[in-house]
């Protein structure tokens, strides 16, 4: 592993964890050169999946774009990241587990719904109103009152 501070090519390893969430290898690392540490972390690649988008453009899963959703979804909501990161994980393992190597972007939306729904009522309603392009006061209402209903 290359150092990122002083790119000197050897690094040794001086602690390896296996991470509670997803399974990735967590190594902690020292740089024989310069001697300052950094982590990295391993994970198992898996089968690339695309997504099919709205305008039938494919683009390759990106797990970040759904975390970057969720996070501005909870802003000043009382979710802890560990959370977020969770339900990504949740997320990703979902798609993962689809027969198909594609699935449609609104599979994806609905299953962070779905995941939002359970956490909490503003964060849904804060990625909804996005994710399903409200553009009059009523939808707005009538995602409400469904929600109240439910």
């Amino acid at each position: 592993m290359k150092c990122p501070f002083c790119s000197a090519p050897d690094t040794k390893v001086i602690e390896t964890r296996l991470t509670d969430s997803d399974g990735s290898i967590r190594r902690r690392r020292e740089c024989e050169k310069c001697g300052k540490r950094f982590t990295t972390f391993e994970r198992l690649e898996t089968a690339f999946i695309t997504v099919i988008k709205k305008d039938n453009t494919r683009q390759p899963f990106d797990r970040n774009k759904i975390l970057s959703g969720l996070i501005r979804a909870c802003i000043k909501r009382n979710i802890s990241t560990a959370t977020l990161e969770k339900i990504v994980e949740d997320i990703e393992s979902e798609i993962k587990n689809f027969h198909s190597n594609e699935i449609n972007s609104r599979e994806i939306g609905d299953i962070v719904l779905k995941k939002l729904k359970n956490l909490d009522k503003v964060a849904y309603i804060r990625f909804a109103s996005v994710y399903k392009q409200f553009d009059s006061i009523e939808q707005f209402t009538n995602e409400l009152s469904e929600l109240k209903i439910k």
